[in-house]
């Protein structure tokens, strides 16, 4: 299994006025660390998937997380991004934020690879995985 890791700084702006990191930050930067780790793997970026492939992106369906520890104001954080378990029109992106050897916060969310309904394309459909590029993540 492919494990990639995308480094974010804490800002000042990214705590609330306990200075503890607000929490719907960690899904803001999990959702970056998710494209992350398609362009490391080698996916090329939506728009080409969707004129190659007829993929426009991955969008969650069901996410779960648990806060272990605070963060804050200058740490830096390490998102250890992987996908344990393909499905057949999903699949399961895990995430461990770590700052250093501390856990910070776990989360499993369930994504899909969406392409445009032919009857409607301002809707989207779940579609399986491109043997392509499941192969470039695994």
């Amino acid at each position: 299994m492919k494990e990639i890791v995308y480094n974010y700084r804490v800002e000042f702006g990214d705590c609330d006025p306990a200075r503890i990191v607000w929490f719907p930050n960690f899904f803001r930067w999990i959702d970056a660390a998710s494209r992350h780790f398609f362009v490391e793997c080698g996916v090329p970026r939506w728009e080409e998937t969707e004129k190659t492939l007829g993929i426009i992106g991955t969008p969650v369906v069901d996410t779960h997380a648990k806060f272990v520890k605070t963060a804050t104001y200058g740490d830096t954080l390490q998102f250890h991004v992987s996908i344990p378990e393909w499905r057949g029109k999903s699949f399961v992106q895990r995430y461990r934020v770590m700052r250093g050897e501390d856990l910070i916060m776990e989360c499993d969310e369930v994504r899909i690879f969406a392409a445009r309904r032919e009857d409607n394309p301002e809707q989207i459909r779940a579609v399986v995985a491109p043997d392509s590029i499941r192969k470039l993540c695994e």
